[in-house]
């Protein structure tokens, strides 16, 4: 059986999660980003993304802006404002940036737009507590 890394079952990003999203998130000017074209599988009621999925993208892309940098840590605090709908077959553009860090805490803010017409379709702000600060915890 292969050994798996930290993130490699995680429901939004892990690549060897059958049931998972599979997301596949980056870190480009200092910007975490990825994208999620929604199926039927994640609806909460016809034809729309459960808002649960669309939570777990954005928490998921706050936490992989700081583990791809190989930092670790955990959800303090969310809150999430779900701005329009997504709608099976749609692909969100997911973003998300550093607002704030104190230390070990940092605030952070990510979004999912809608790629075909720009969009937004929520906005989620969290805490985060980092156990570990990896490469966020050097300076120049």
């Amino acid at each position: 059986m292969k050994e798996l890394t930290e993130a490699d079952n995680c429901f939004v990003c892990g690549k060897d999660n059958p049931a998972g999203l599979k997301i596949n998130f980056q870190i480009e000017n200092d910007v975490c980003l990825g994208q999620f074209t929604a199926s039927r599988i994640h609806v909460g009621f016809g034809e729309i993304v459960h808002g649960g999925i669309i939570y777990a993208v954005l928490d998921d892309a706050m936490a992989n802006w700081f583990y791809l940098q190989g930092a670790f840590g955990y959800t303090a605090k969310a809150e999430i404002r779900y701005r329009s709908h997504m709608l099976v077959g749609e692909t969100g553009m997911i973003s998300c940036r550093l607002s704030k860090m104190k230390g070990k805490l940092l605030l952070l803010e990510s979004k999912i737009k809608s790629k075909k017409n720009n969009r937004l379709i929520a906005e989620c702000e969290g805490k985060f507590l980092l156990s570990s600060l990896g490469s966020l915890g050097k300076t120049d």
